[in-house]
């Protein structure tokens, strides 16, 4: 029978054990939101379950799911990738053209374009990875543009180019059609963001995140001890742009069609950024993040068109007008006093009050 102390380091306390399932509480919470009519003014423009909250909770959600897939590479296994909305967007295009071009049912369409995302992150994987460092970043940046101008150009009229292209309503389900139908698309956002949870959980706590970690710490010394880094690195890749392109295709649902800006270096930019506001390498800070800049970058567009700031002087009025600085300014503040994203700060606040002098290190607290 374990001791005491061997119990309280190795996380199997009752305690501790009943915290895992603390995320059920959240989870029966947003599952109920759509019943809702609580009114969060500040919050939302309505009560939580109208559709236009609603419809702005699930691309909260949608872009927690995107950081939280990109996070496999960037803090799970220290690749900074410039290119993951390629995936997102391959999974969003290619699934709405082949319900266009090839007249697919949504989820003959969905299969596919999934399917093209993980096979481009492949191919792309592949090749990227054969350098490290920055000139990764530079060689997945590269490809992001080229899908970029691609896109833009409308090549063979197939993309809609600068305007973009909306997807066959009749070849939706009809359930997913309509304002009055907002709350299913709300809970098809929530079902991605629980199954990229579990996917994520359950790769970075296998053998192969093991090596992931060791991959991020020190890549050399993983080589020394027999293993080949490029696999597992490949592995990591293909499984971020698979469950990106997985995101293109709810965020199709969400929108009802496909712009070019989801192919944008940008839209991977404001992934890294959510990823570092929330917390790189942790369980819930990509989710956080991404959850917080989605939802600041819609609000905070009606706060800068706002009465109240259209009175103030020109010197305030001008840089608060724009919501990229208001955005910027949040993203500085908290580099600057939450270093380690927001993820780390309870444990911060727990260390400021002596609460633990000096933190045991376990698997299931690196995976939190």
């Amino acid at each position: 029978m374990p001791r005491t102390g061997e119990s309280f380091r190795h996380g199997s306390t009752p305690g501790r054990r009943a915290l895992r399932w603390w995320p059920i509480a959240p989870l029966i919470l947003l599952l109920v939101a759509p019943y809702s009519a609580l009114p969060l003014p500040g919050l939302l423009d309505g009560p939580l379950g109208s559709p236009g909250s609603l419809q702005l909770l699930a691309l909260c959600l949608v872009y927690g799911a995107l950081a939280t897939g990109y996070d496999l590479l960037l803090g799970r296994t220290g690749l900074l990738s410039f290119g993951h909305a390629l995936y997102f967007a391959t999974g969003l295009y290619v699934t709405e053209l082949a319900m266009i071009e090839l007249r697919l049912p949504f989820a003959a369409a969905a299969a596919v374009g999934t399917a093209a995302a993980i096979l481009l992150a492949l191919a792309l994987g592949a090749v990227s990875l054969r350098v490290t460092g920055i000139g990764f970043s530079m060689v997945t940046l590269a490809f992001a543009q080229a899908g970029a101008i691609l896109v833009q150009r409308n090549p063979g009229g197939l993309t809609g180019g600068e305007e973009g292209r909306a997807a066959p309503t009749d070849l939706l389900p009809t359930w997913t059609v309509g304002i009055g139908n907002t709350a299913n698309l709300y809970w098809i956002a929530l079902a991605y963001l629980v199954v990229t949870l579990a996917i994520v959980h359950h790769a970075v706590n296998s053998p192969t995140g093991r090596i992931w970690a060791g991959i991020r710490e020190n890549e050399r010394r993983v080589e020394v001890l027999g293993l080949r880094p490029y696999g597992y690195k490949l592995i990591a890749f293909v499984l971020a742009g698979g469950l990106a392109g997985a995101g293109g295709v709810v965020y199709l649902l969400l929108t009802g069609g496909a712009t070019p800006q989801a192919a944008t270096s940008d839209a991977t930019l404001a992934l890294l950024v959510m990823v570092v506001l929330g917390g790189s390498g942790t369980r819930w800070g990509p989710l956080l993040g991404g959850v917080i800049y989605t939802w600041a970058g819609h609000r905070l567009g009606d706060l800068a068109n706002s009465s109240a700031v259209a009175d103030l002087p020109a010197v305030l009025k001008v840089p608060l007008s724009q919501p990229l600085f208001l955005l910027g300014v949040l993203f500085v503040v908290v580099v600057y006093l939450l270093p380690g994203g927001l993820a780390r700060l309870p444990g911060r606040m727990r260390a400021a009050r002596g609460g633990s002098a000096v933190p045991v290190r376990t698997r299931e607290s690196e995976a939190t």
